[in-house]
């Protein structure tokens, strides 16, 4: 039986030296900084809007962190050092959504470039992408809601599909799988139909095409259960990457705007409840649903390995898969990969300036989650401790 232990810092940061260490302590001790990290963050969406030159700041600083680089060819030494620990990489195109055909057609661009990279390197087995990324965020809406589409919507629908098979069908021939991020409620069922769609396609023998469930919405955890029923009814695998959930205070803010009953669970404990059940769920289903645990919880992690073990399933089933953010929880990515497991990176590229955007955001929902940004000082500070009495 595999022993998983996140507490070893020596395995956790065996890739990094000491000068990278200490920059990493300097980070995480500015973003557990609650007041620093909202200021921060302000005068840097404020730098953005009005063209200072904060560029190069950026990129030494929380770009470097948490980004592979600005484009593919800079992702490639990254890519190389954590596949030296065993650990693979998801790499994700991380600009903005767009708006106009034109940026939907270059994002398709490099989402295939990405797939051929992606190719070439064994240790990158999956890619990510946004349904927003290649169609309209109002267009998602209607669709949503069942409303009828003029001509010009018809075609932007069509466009969008045009543009996501060539995807899936690049991804499925070049045996590299596409995870799909979930977004908001209120354009959630439109992307759950369109990417359910595409599994039926291209999910026959090999899971190609991953839904993303966020659990810390109350419908979620049946949502998978009637996911399950279908893909096996319709004969292909059902491919899900479990996350808790990244726009808790958005939905919450619009529900009550506009008087309906938050999708929310109420308190941080059900979802955990909900998100481990789905994990159990996967487990004791393994043969027909592959899936991507996509946590910085340790217990969810142990739950997994756990479950694994009891159901008598291989440890490195290629169905089972571990993700954590690029520049976060390398004590629980790095160990679970010593042990044995399939566990990886999600990692961001992009234009610095196109990027920093959704790096604020992250910094402010990690700031959010209770925790865990002291918990990666604190390892962090252990480590360099560990090493120093190594020294004397």
């Amino acid at each position: 039986m595999p022993t998983v232990s996140f507490e070893d810092t020596a395995v956790a940061f065996a890739g990094k030296d000491d000068a990278e260490l200490a920059k990493s302590a300097w980070l995480f001790r500015i973003m557990s900084n609650a007041t620093i990290v909202d200021i921060g963050s302000h005068i840097t969406s404020l730098a953005l809007a009005i063209g200072l030159p904060v560029q190069a700041i950026l990129k030494t600083t929380i770009f470097e962190h948490f980004c592979g680089g600005e484009g593919l060819e800079e992702t490639e030494p990254m890519v190389d050092g954590l596949a030296e620990f065993g650990v693979s990489t998801i790499l994700d195109y991380g600009v903005e959504a767009k708006e106009t055909q034109r940026e939907f057609d270059a994002n398709l661009e490099e989402q295939l470039r990405c797939i051929a990279f992606a190719d070439g390197h064994a240790s990158v087995p999956y890619v990510s992408c946004k349904i927003t990324g290649y169609a309209p965020f109002s267009l998602l809406e209607k669709l949503n809601d069942d409303v009828p589409l003029d001509a010009e919507e018809l075609a932007a629908v069509r466009r969008m599909d045009e543009r996501l098979t060539r995807i899936c069908e690049s991804a499925a021939r070049l045996d590299v799988a596409v995870y799909i991020d979930a977004e908001e409620s209120w354009i959630q069922d439109a992307i759950d139909r369109i990417v359910e769609g595409l599994m039926a396609r291209f999910n026959r023998e090999k899971p190609s095409v991953f839904n993303t469930i966020q659990l810390y919405r109350h419908d979620r955890l049946a949502y998978l259960e009637t996911a399950h029923q279908a893909a096996a009814k319709a004969g292909h695998i059902l491919g899900v990457k479990l996350v808790r959930g990244a726009y808790m205070e958005k939905e919450r803010a619009r529900a009550e705007e506009q008087g309906y009953t938050s999708p929310i669970h109420l308190s941080k404990p059900v979802v955990d409840i909900d998100y481990d059940a789905a994990l159990v769920y996967c487990i004791r289903h393994i043969d027909d649903i592959a899936f991507c645990a996509a946590t910085h919880n340790e217990s969810s992690c142990h739950l997994v390995v756990s479950s694994a073990i009891a159901c008598g399933v291989a440890i490195n089933h290629p169905h089972i898969h571990f993700a954590q953010l690029y520049g976060m929880s390398d004590h629980i990515s790095f160990n679970l990969a010593k042990a044995g497991f399939n566990a990886s990176k999600y990692v961001p590229y992009g234009p610095v300036l196109e990027v920093v955007p959704y790096l604020i955001r992250r910094a402010q929902e990690n700031r959010s989650v209770s925790g865990q940004v002291g918990r990666e000082l604190r390892l962090v500070l252990a480590e360099i401790e560990r090493r120093s009495k190594g020294k004397t």
